[in-house]
């Protein structure tokens, strides 16, 4: 008979509390962002991903019925709402007058 056995934790992804916690995290660098990218390219980029997850999440609640197609909604108006604070974010940074 078959057993899974649990995936053995991975050093980078190890979840520390307390004050040393921070100095002690080694972030994993397969998705990194350069230091030297600007605030409005990541702003652009952020909006642009939270923009796709919207519709990803409006799908899925079309795909659904009751409280589940509910909170797929309910997600969906969070990333909504997420993405009106990173558009007012790049509006102040760079704005379009």
């Amino acid at each position: 008979m078959f057993k899974p056995t649990p995936n053995p934790p991975d050093a980078d992804c190890q979840i520390e509390s307390g004050p040393e916690s921070s100095r002690n995290r080694r972030p994993n660098p397969i998705f990194t962002i350069l230091p030297n990218v600007n605030t409005e390219t990541l702003l652009v980029h952020a909006c642009e991903t939270l923009a796709s997850a919207s519709v990803m999440a409006s799908e899925l609640a079309f795909n659904l019925n009751g409280p589940k197609c509910n909170l797929a909604l309910g997600i969906q108006q969070m990333i909504a709402l997420a993405e009106l604070s990173v558009n007012r974010v790049l509006d102040h940074v760079d704005p379009q007058e």
